[in-house]
């Protein structure tokens, strides 16, 4: 069977113009090439060094926002494609969020876990990241928690809140300040 092709923004969440972000592309191969697409269009290729490759981003404008892919290539064979990691460069107009986690960052699988994203504005809402997914783990309207019941070691990793606000234009917050979660 063909390989599975990963893909996610590291770290995860809008970017700020000017900022920089990385397009991480992952698969188990041994050696070839991944070509990272733009909304379908070829954008450059990479050698994969040890089963993955890192497209960076720096300087970001607004030409960068877009729908991003991987091909993984073994000469001129295209042997898998990854899913789209939507690239997003906006102005940063609300304050920064704090994360944090109940009932803290290290925890026994099996346990309940809360993860609350606070933000000094009355409307805003939050996305709640995990490094290395390709979407956001959940969408948290203001004033909600998120819980994971029952975690395990899949539910492991870095996490980020970002929060916006929906009225006539979006509105952005920078990224919070990540959390290592860990299951015993």
């Amino acid at each position: 069977g063909a390989p599975t092709i990963s893909i996610f923004q590291k770290p995860p969440g809008v970017i700020p113009p000017g900022g920089s972000t990385t397009i991480c592309c992952s698969c188990q191969c041994d050696n070839g090439y991944f070509d990272l697409y733009k909304d379908g269009q070829w954008n450059r290729t990479l050698e994969l060094r040890s089963s993955r490759a890192e497209f960076s981003i720096s300087n970001a404008t607004q030409k960068d926002t877009g729908a991003y892919s991987c091909h993984y290539r073994d000469g001129d064979t295209v042997l898998a494609y990854s899913e789209t990691v939507e690239i997003r460069v906006r102005e940063f107009r609300l304050p920064e969020p704090v994360l944090s986690v109940l009932p803290g960052h290290d925890v026994a699988a099996g346990a309940d876990v809360v993860f609350r994203c606070t933000i000094a504005h009355p409307k805003a809402a939050c996305f709640l990241y995990l490094e290395g997914w390709v979407k956001e783990v959940k969408f948290i309207s203001k004033d909600e928690d998120c819980k994971l019941s029952h975690v395990h070691k899949g539910n492991e990793g870095r996490y980020s809140c970002q929060c916006f606000t929906r009225n006539a234009s979006f509105k952005w917050s920078a990224v919070s300040k990540t959390l290592d979660l860990v299951v015993r």
